[in-house]
């Protein structure tokens, strides 16, 4: 690239490049805490409302899996799909779908974790009346994930704010493949390390404003349902 292409020049003039390798991090980032959302969700929820032998160290263990360090989730998952694991006949090393998969698995323990506390919160506050009405666990919950629906944004955006600055998992698992597997963090990294300073400057101010622009929205869309629900 030539050295007097600026970083601005390239996010105006849309350059394929740049662009190609945004859709590629937002399609990932974006399935990978939709992914986590229909896992982590239900699943903090249940552990909020069920006592059960063992349930503290769960809580435990479910607070300590949001810090899993990313390059152990890419190896355990590169050693799941690699050839010889068990999920190798399916083809997705390095590919966009393992790079989900490792997404997901970090981002589930940060929105099932948020959502245990949340519901929790809320089931000490209503138990009384929740009772009352008689309903059973599955009702509770459902009741009780909707009646939070609001607050769990701030999980899903929690969530999403880690898949969308991950580097080391998907670079084990993607390869950080040209066209094919590069995101925006793994390509600001290697561009850093070549010296392309434009790329990865404008590829820092693309991630910094779909973060933003991501937050604005959700809060927006938080504070129209707040008003709306009275």
């Amino acid at each position: 690239m030539p050295n007097d292409v600026t970083a601005l020049h390239l996010v105006l003039s849309g350059d394929p490049a740049l662009f190609a390798i945004v859709r590629l991090s937002l399609h990932v980032s974006l399935s990978a805490v939709v992914l986590a959302a229909l896992i982590g969700i239900p699943l903090g929820a249940w552990i909020a409302l069920t006592k059960f032998p063992g349930r503290q160290g769960l809580i435990v263990l479910l607070n300590a899996l949001m810090g899993l360090p990313p390059v152990v989730v890419g190896l355990a998952v590169y050693l799941m799909l690699s050839r010889s694991g068990p999920l190798g006949s399916f083809g997705l090393l390095f590919t966009a779908g393992a790079m989900i998969i490792a997404q997901t698995v970090l981002v589930t323990p940060i929105i099932a974790a948020l959502t245990r506390q949340t519901i929790e919160d809320l089931w000490i506050e209503y138990r009384d009346e929740l009772t009352a009405m008689n309903l059973g666990p599955v009702g509770r919950v459902m009741t009780l994930i909707w009646d939070a629906r609001f607050s769990l944004v701030t999980a899903l955006l929690a969530g999403f704010g880690r898949a969308a600055a991950e580097v080391g998992a998907i670079i084990i698992v993607g390869g950080n493949i040209e066209g094919f597997t590069r995101t925006m963090t793994t390509a600001i990294a290697l561009e850093t390390s070549k010296g392309d300073l434009p790329l990865a400057v404008g590829l820092g101010f693309v991630l910094i404003a779909i973060v933003i622009a991501v937050n604005a929205l959700a809060w927006t869309a938080r504070r129209a349902g707040e008003r709306l629900a009275g």
